[in-house]
């Protein structure tokens, strides 16, 4: 990815679910420009491998363990996030709170004294079925609208009083959210949710923080490979696409930086769709 633009220098940026696919390419394309970029995810190996590869890039970052329905782990996230203070290009000052602590209490002790956070990006999401949603479990139900739709809630009420005027969040919603395919069901759903949500958002934490939302169309990650990886299926989607193509990570990440930067500063409430012109009209 070669980024000719520092439009985020000094910013600090927190990417959820940002290990691999769309969650990582957005990550490495903000601290492409200058951003101080905090990375996350549920195994510690890939938090440790995403930020040595993002390192290897030039990028200043550090990484934290979070599952994002888990409460104290969330509260660790933005607590790593606000103790990093910024000189230059650099992190001169970083410490690890353990998960273990009441990470609430010296979240704000940090944010007075330390840091805060100008970015937010909550991309975390899951699919754990390709049922019906007739025939989903409840339990299943639950899951999808806890990591999907409530976690983003729950992250944004941890991250509020550490945002400043002019920040920016944004929420990863889907193409699926305005075309639930079959497989996709309940999962475009709950990004439907999300579209609403980033309106709702945005009135209330405005005018000191925009809050914009991006549904990407279909790219071929591991996250959507039992859709990209099949020949059969592959063609159908791209037939649907004006652009005769799937996209990419870097597409996504490219609209990622836009929204965070000053270039959006007049723009809020809105969803950027990047499917290639597949249609998105709820």
């Amino acid at each position: 990815m070669e980024v000719k633009c520092r439009r985020l220098e000094g910013k600090v940026a927190v990417v959820t679910a940002s290990t691999q696919g769309i969650g990582l390419a957005i990550a490495e394309r903000l601290g492409l420009e200058g951003a101080a970029v905090v990375i996350s995810s549920r195994k510690q190996k890939n938090v440790d491998e995403a930020v040595e590869r993002l390192k290897a890039k030039g990028i200043t970052v550090v990484g934290a363990v979070c599952h994002v329905s888990d409460a104290q782990q969330r509260k660790g996230l933005i607590d790593t996030a606000v103790k990093v203070r910024i000189r230059g290009r650099g992190i001169s000052e970083f410490r690890r709170v353990t998960l273990q602590s009441q990470v609430s209490p010296v979240a704000e002790r940090s944010r007075q004294n330390f840091g805060h956070i100008d970015i937010l990006v909550s991309n975390a999401a899951a699919n754990p079925t390709v049922d019906g949603i007739l025939e989903m479990k409840e339990a299943v139900l639950d899951k999808l609208w806890d990591i999907n739709v409530k976690a983003s809630i729950l992250l944004l009420q941890d991250a509020a009083p550490h945002l400043r005027k002019g920040s920016s969040v944004i929420i990863i919603s889907s193409i699926t959210g305005y075309n639930p395919e079959q497989g996709l069901a309940m999962y475009g759903v709950t990004k439907t949710a999300l579209l609403g949500l980033t309106k709702a958002l945005a009135a209330e934490m405005g005018p000191n923080t925009r809050v914009n939302c991006i549904a990407p169309g279909f790219v071929p990650t591991r996250f959507a490979s039992f859709l990209t990886t099949n020949e059969t299926i592959r063609k159908e989607l791209t037939d649907k696409i004006k652009l005769n193509r799937l996209g990419s990570v870097e597409d996504m990440a490219a609209a990622a930086a836009f929204l965070a930067s000053d270039d959006a500063s007049f723009i809020t409430a809105e969803t950027i769709v990047v499917a290639g012109g597949m249609q998105s009209r709820l």
